[in-house]
């Protein structure tokens, strides 16, 4: 499997090239196998996560707080993940929820 090697705050690790989530994830993964059932596999949680986080970046880009290029890139990400098309890279437990993005 192809990879690429991302970087945290505990060092280099290698996450999945075609992966649309970074290091903390894997890191998440590793360490917090609680249940061994994903989050993939309830889309109606993702289908609100993405409807949570595409409301969140509206309401932010109309009270000037959120800047409209980063802005549209979060809809149009929220949009696909609410009509289902990356529910195979939500990988981490579903008692370990969703991860925080990584710091910009």
């Amino acid at each position: 499997m192809a990879t690429r090697i991302e970087r945290d705050s505990l060092g280099e690790k290698a996450v999945p090239a075609d992966a649309l989530y970074g290091v903390q994830t894997v890191r998440a993964v590793e360490n917090f196998p609680i249940t061994d059932v994903r989050i993939s596999r309830f889309p109606s949680l993702i289908r609100a996560l993405g409807a949570i986080k595409e409301a969140a970046a509206a309401a932010n880009m109309d009270l000037k707080v959120l800047d409209p290029v980063p802005g549209e890139a979060i809809l149009q990400a929220a949009r696909e993940v609410r009509e289902g098309g990356h529910d195979a890279h939500f990988v981490v437990d579903c008692i370990q929820g969703e991860p925080a993005p990584p710091p910009t």
